[in-house]
């Protein structure tokens, strides 16, 4: 066997998006592209905003000298001072462009933040239904996570947070708004969350710090506040990237933020940098990093996710399916007609609709649809999503 059991095992367990995009695609050529409506896929259909090709059309037609040779490790100071500059404007804090290292996406982030952060046997508090990564991510750097199930309302059940932090804890890791239920934790949630991190460090006289990936932040509906954590724990740090907010996902560009108030920053910082090296990124594509200097209030025009959004959440609801109105992001997590989700999946297959049964996301009985697609998928759609609801 060319590859370890190990490999083999999370291949298995984080397959489930990639399995779906595959049996679409078989779909699609027995039935035709018209006829199969693919919600399994969280890849934006939208397209950048006009900001960002007047930036690249700039940038080509008057080319800075020496912009793709190597740089230094953490990112260009011109970008990594507008990411401060837009965060100290969002948050009241004081950001330098120390406190920003910028990054291949927010996947990319994560790792550099775990790779600095764990020691062998260190674990990492995540809430229930989670990006399937993070389990990976942790692994990747000796560490593994520990898994807080929701309330119904896919919000953390405090007392399982209490009782899952524990001598080994090194951070908590939060996606808010999130995926895949697109529910955003309020500043309620976040303090408390914060206050048990504060109380557990007492107890076991360490350093437990509270990382927030949050590539949605900016897709926020009904007129919601976005609330920083910076203003909740002192070793707070963000990870983030460009993919949703500014539909750059292939671009793979995104930063790290550390909490400016955090006693240690320094060496923190100074491990980020090394671990974005160390790891191969050695630093975010110089071309794209240009691009976004001047993009950092700009965003997609969120209300068209919105009107998604409105639209999937009526029709599956006239249906007869429960879910949690999202406040962000694009996805939605209905509760399974049958307790076992992926039997549903197959039978909305039959459908020649694709969904991702809950499990792949840690919370079985669910199934997870992305409605970041074309207006035409999502309406082509419902009918299945019917005829599966009333034939179970």
């Amino acid at each position: 066997m060319p590859i370890s059991n190990k490999i083999l095992d999370f291949m298995d367990r984080g397959s489930w998006i990639r399995k779906m995009f595959e049996e679409g695609i078989a779909l699609k050529k027995q039935f035709g592209e018209e006829n199969v409506f693919d919600l399994s896929l969280g890849n934006p259909v939208m397209e950048p905003p006009q900001e960002f090709f007047d930036e690249l059309k700039s940038i080509a037609s008057k080319p800075i000298k020496g912009m793709h040779r190597y740089m230094p490790n953490a990112g260009l100071e011109i970008t990594r001072q507008a990411i401060a500059s837009e965060l100290n404007k969002e948050t009241g804090f004081s950001f330098s462009s120390n406190h920003i290292v910028m990054t291949c996406g927010a996947g990319g982030a994560l790792n550099v933040v775990m790779k600095t952060l764990l020691n062998q046997g260190d674990e990492v508090v995540i809430f229930s239904p989670f990006f399937v990564e993070y389990q990976f991510y942790a692994d990747n750097h000796g560490g593994t996570c520990k898994i807080v199930n929701p309330d119904e309302n896919f919000l953390p059940d405090f007392e399982s947070l209490f009782e899952s932090i524990n001598e080994k804890t090194k951070a908590v890791l939060i996606n808010s708004p999130n995926n895949p239920t697109g529910v955003m934790y309020s500043k309620e949630i976040l303090e408390k969350i914060a206050q048990i991190i504060s109380e557990k460090e007492k107890q076991f006289d360490s350093e437990i710090f509270f990382i927030s990936d949050e590539p949605y932040r900016k897709i926020v509906f009904d007129g919601l506040e976005y609330p920083h954590i910076f203003q909740f724990h002192p070793r707070t740090i963000v990870a983030t990237s460009h993919s949703k907010d500014l539909a750059l996902p292939g671009e793979r560009i995104g930063y790290i933020a550390v909490n400016p108030n955090y006693t240690n920053q320094d060496i923190l910082i100074d491990g980020l940098v090394f671990c974005n090296r160390t790891l191969g990124f050695v630093n975010a594509p110089a071309l794209i990093q240009y691009l976004v200097v001047n993009l950092q209030s700009v965003t997609i025009d969120i209300s068209e996710y919105q009107n998604k959004r409105d639209f999937m959440y009526q029709e599956l609801s006239s249906i007869g399916y429960e879910t949690v109105l999202p406040q962000g992001a694009f996805y939605m997590f209905p509760k399974s007609p049958i307790p076992n989700d992926v039997e549903f999946i197959e039978i909305l297959k039959e459908q020649n609709v694709l969904a991702v049964p809950g499990r792949g996301f840690g919370c079985s009985g669910h199934f997870r649809i992305s409605y970041c697609l074309e207006d035409s998928t999502l309406e082509g759609s419902i009918s299945g999503l019917k005829a599966a609801f009333q034939n179970i």
